[in-house]
């Protein structure tokens, strides 16, 4: 019988206040700073979601909706929205908040591709997952489509690859 798991199970949260050391020249949060946290927090709901060791296959996208300021709090939001035999697609949504006005916003969204690993590091089967919310059933209903586009951008990467020198300029 096929193992499910309730998307609500995956569910993770991380909760950060920005502070100088994370603000670029322009006085906002560094991408880089918000990618680490991206793919710890979605790790963090593909282990709960397989209970397994995962690695990250895939940062499928990162899009920055709006910069995020000094003032702001940045909450992130995790959960696996789809599963393959091992494999699983982890949606992050990113929430600032003003810290004086209350004022919230959807900063950025993400979507990791993270693959389920035994004790003996072979590929791990993972449970399907059961939507329930409107958010949930609408990114389950989508990931399809998004695992049909990482498969042909991943064979375009292997391809582009065999193109590319491993000989540095020093040498």
């Amino acid at each position: 019988m096929e193992q499910k798991r309730f998307v609500k199970e995956s569910r993770s949260y991380k909760t950060a206040r920005v502070f100088p050391v994370d603000v670029n020249n322009n006085n906002t949060l560094f991408g880089g700073k918000l990618m680490a946290y991206i793919d710890d927090i979605a790790s963090i709901a593909a282990s709960k979601h397989s209970r397994c060791s995962v690695v990250t296959a895939s940062t499928d996208s990162v899009d920055f909706l709006l910069p995020i300021n000094p003032s702001d709090a940045v909450s992130l939001e995790s959960f696996v929205t789809w599963t393959g035999t091992s494999s699983m697609e982890v949606f992050v949504k990113v929430v600032t908040e003003d810290l004086k006005t209350g004022e919230r916003n959807i900063a950025a969204t993400s979507f990791l591709t993270f693959v389920a690993f035994d004790e003996n590091r072979k590929t791990a089967k993972v449970p399907s997952v059961i939507p329930e919310t409107e958010e949930e059933k609408q990114l389950h209903e989508t990931a399809f489509k998004r695992a049909e586009m990482r498969k042909a951008r991943r064979e375009e990467s292997k391809k582009f690859a065999h193109y590319l020198i491993t000989k540095f300029p020093w040498e």
